[in-house]
């Protein structure tokens, strides 16, 4: 029995040595290749789809290229609610729209970059794909003072190099998570808006709108949904969380 015992204390201890040398290993070649680990977040060679799936929070991201009409009501509705999000603006927006920029940045809203001229960014060159991202962050930190991190891809279009420039550009690209895009600009209807926005709604996802009068009508309703299912609606950063 003695014996038994001496095998079972020294294995014990081999094991314990062997997690933490693994470990050591680990950190080593993750500092060395600067290798990245987002926690609970789906990214996809380098692209976000959706933010932590534990942490019980939701984002609406909102694409800014036209719909300014519909902005202050849409802006009344978010601080009645005590909510503040993303905006994702156009370059060519923002310039004849710097006071509107500058009121949803002043009320606390985060602000994204979605290209300067809407352009399919899948389609670009690498120094098209630089000149859409950059131009948009110089105009931005022009008006409002602030360097934004997060960039939408218009429509959904890129490729390699627009996420390769994004990053040298310190930019993280986002998405919409599968089935959260409420097509909002196509589809006119609050009730098919507010249902896309909220059927199936989990911790991480992020939800595709414009400022649509549809939208702006189904607004209050959506928030309170997902704020009934025990989701806090929150900013695309908070919700994707740090990258460590």
């Amino acid at each position: 029995m003695k014996k038994a015992r001496i095998f079972t204390i020294n294995f014990h201890s081999f094991s314990t040595n062997f997690i933490i040398f693994a470990m050591l290993i680990s950190l080593s070649l993750m500092a060395v290749f600067g290798v990245k680990t987002v926690v609970s977040s789906t990214v996809i060679n380098g692209v976000y789809y959706s933010g932590d799936e534990n942490a019980n929070k939701v984002s609406l991201m909102i694409n800014v290229y036209w719909g300014t009409e519909y902005l202050d009501e849409m802006l009344e509705i978010l601080a009645e609610n005590d909510v503040t999000t993303t905006f994702f603006v156009g370059g060519t927006w923002a310039v004849q729209q710097s006071e509107m920029l500058k009121k949803i940045y002043d009320q606390g809203h985060e602000i994204g970059n979605h290209g300067y001229y809407h352009k399919d960014q899948g389609e670009l060159t690498e120094a098209k794909n630089y000149e859409e991202i950059f131009n948009t962050h110089k105009l931005v930190k022009t008006l409002i003072g602030i360097d934004m991190n997060l960039f939408a891809p218009p429509s959904g279009s890129y490729n390699k190099k627009t996420v390769e420039v994004a990053s040298e550009l310190g930019y993280k690209t986002i998405m919409w998570t599968e089935g959260k895009d409420t097509i909002d600009w196509r589809d006119k209807d609050s009730e098919l808006i507010y249902k896309r926005a909220t059927k199936n709604c989990k911790g991480g996802d992020l939800i595709l709108m414009h400022p649509t009068e549809a939208t702006k009508n189904a607004l209050d309703r959506i928030i309170k949904t997902l704020k009934g299912n025990g989701l806090e609606v929150c900013t695309v950063s908070k919700n994707i969380g740090p990258i460590s």
